[in-house]
């Protein structure tokens, strides 16, 4: 049975997997919380256009500190990549981003992807919260709908009723 590995384990093993691939081939990878490289499945053009609208209305309502698919090492989850995040200014100033963001931002969000199993959602949205995430949305690709919310506090409240 493998261990889980500490976050200086996980970044080691994150560099080596992005040494050896660059640009596009580098997308759609994760690691789990053992190391083991996760290959997540391309994004459909429906969740793409859901994450783009998302990544929109957080530059639009809260600021330009967001990113799409930005690696992110969580405290028991592993490397994951949250379709979009988002931090306060000033929260990431000295970040090498060359790397996954050594904190979880304040907001994450999910596109749900055609494969992504129940518990997986829930895994990640722990993992998330575990690691300090104030806010994580997962929603439907098909809908408006959010499946999972944390409201923490009443600016991401106010933002979350114009995103869905």
């Amino acid at each position: 049975m493998s261990t889980l590995l500490e976050r200086d384990g996980l970044l080691a093993a994150w560099r080596g997997l992005t040494a050896n691939l660059t640009g596009d081939l580098c997308d759609g990878y994760e690691l789990d919380e053992r190391g083991r490289v996760v290959r997540n499945q391309p994004p459909s053009g429906r969740r793409q256009i859901a994450a783009t609208d998302i990544y929109c209305q957080v530059t639009e309502q809260l600021g330009h500190l967001a990113g799409m698919s930005v690696a992110v090492a969580t405290p028991f989850s592993g490397i994951r990549v949250p379709d979009v995040v988002w931090l306060p200014p000033g929260s990431c100033e000295g970040f090498d981003y060359s790397h996954p963001l050594p904190v979880v931002p304040d907001l994450c969000a999910e596109v749900l992807p055609d494969s992504l199993a129940t518990h997986d959602v829930d895994h990640r949205v722990n993992a998330y919260l575990a690691g300090s995430a104030r806010e994580v949305i997962v929603v439907d690709r098909y809908g408006p709908g959010v499946l999972h919310k944390q409201l923490s506090c009443d600016w991401l409240r106010a933002f979350v009723t114009r995103v869905v």
